[in-house]
């Protein structure tokens, strides 16, 4: 019996030891896909600007453009599709996982609600979006915390 209950002991090390580490490679895609996105966003701001301006030069013709309130319209719309605070949670969120990960107190359910605070973020990210490139990243994101959440469903 003692040689029994050793093995299943043993075998449920291998098998956290390998869930730990499946978890792990998918927060990394997560992170780097995160890290992405943060790269992204200025250049979407910028690609606003400069459609909004040849938008407005195209309507006004010979007429000057106001540059001052074209970057006042720029601003606004950054502000709307600002990720930032997003992008700040998920990646203390995916700290945070790790840390769970360490950890050798029952942590399942704590990385099922985490899992279902990262999914809020990339989904509140996916809906700022203005960029198709994030959009896809997005997606891709939320198929790497698709997996996570697979995966924690065996853990206590």
């Amino acid at each position: 019996m003692t040689e029994a209950l050793q093995q299943f002991v043993t075998m449920r090390q291998t098998e956290g030891e390998r869930l730990a580490a499946d978890v792990a490679s998918h927060l990394e895609n997560l992170e780097s896909m995160t890290n992405r996105v943060e790269q992204l966003v200025p250049e979407t701001v910028q690609q606003y600007y400069d459609k909004l301006y040849k938008k407005i030069t195209e309507l006004l013709g010979d007429r000057t453009v106001e540059e001052s309130r074209l970057v006042t319209e720029t601003a606004v719309v950054a502000e709307k599709i600002a990720v930032d605070e997003e992008l700040v949670r998920l990646h203390i969120h995916i700290a945070q996982f790790r840390g769970f990960l360490e950890s050798t107190e029952p942590t399942g359910r704590k990385m099922d609600f985490l899992v279902q605070e990262m999914n809020r973020e990339v989904n509140t990210t996916g809906s700022k979006s203005q960029s198709l490139e994030i959009t896809k990243l997005v997606v891709d994101m939320k198929s790497e915390i698709e997996k996570i959440r697979e995966q924690i469903q065996n853990i206590e």
